[in-house]
């Protein structure tokens, strides 16, 4: 069994009016990107190209996402202020704003991706409430998961982080930390037809440009 690792910087973002942000390229690491006026996505993927020039199939036994600590705001930011991170890994290249859609819609119409497409999603919403607001901390107040961890052939999987930061009259700043994304899985050897097939499907999910 192999364990497959890939980061995502930190993440600082500024509200310059409500509802519209700025990256803070200064302090963060990172690719992250704007998409919209309040929403950014980081990019990467893993590179599995050795194991499909052996012929073998990816078997995913788990997937998660480490973090450092909960997202952070100043100390202005009150009850109700609030933001979305969704980390998704998938076996088709997304923009984006694909990622951002997934992030919002999971497998479901319209989304992007479908659930064969999804290796591993995890969507979480986060607030301050009364008891955090005064230091600027932010609460998990839910958590789903999405995917399939089905086996592919492909020589790729897309590794994807998407903040979406809400409207605050008084929230300046929100601090995202760094994460990484974990697979754990075994290569496998399986029947020609088999095997050929999924290699197919593969090539198929992957016919959109990649933006290395």
């Amino acid at each position: 069994m192999k364990t497959l690792a890939k980061e995502h910087g930190l993440g600082i973002f500024n509200q310059t009016s409500p509802g519209n942000w700025v990256f803070a390229p200064d302090f963060s690491t990172g690719n992250w990107e704007l998409v919209g006026s309040n929403s950014f996505v980081s990019s990467t993927y893993f590179d599995l190209a050795g194991m499909s020039m052996e012929e073998k199939t990816l078997f995913f036994e788990a997937a998660g996402t480490q973090a450092v600590i909960s997202p952070q705001g100043t100390a202005a930011a009150v009850a109700g202020d609030g933001l979305l991170i969704a980390d998704l890994m998938t076996t088709s290249p997304l923009t984006s704003l694909e990622a951002l859609e997934a992030a919002v819609y999971g497998n479901f119409p319209p989304a992007p991706v479908s659930f064969q497409e999804t290796v591993y999603g995890r969507i979480d919403q986060w607030v301050v409430h009364i008891d955090t607001g005064t230091w600027g901390s932010y609460t998990l107040t839910n958590s789903e998961q999405i995917g399939s961890m089905m086996p592919t052939a492909s020589d790729r999987v897309y590794s994807y982080r998407v903040v979406v930061c809400g409207a605050s009259p008084t929230e300046t700043a929100i601090t995202v930390s760094a994460a990484r994304h974990v697979l754990k899985a075994v290569a496998k050897e399986e029947p020609d037809h088999e095997y050929m097939m999924r290699l197919l499907r593969s090539y198929q999910l992957q016919q959109e440009p990649d933006v290395d």
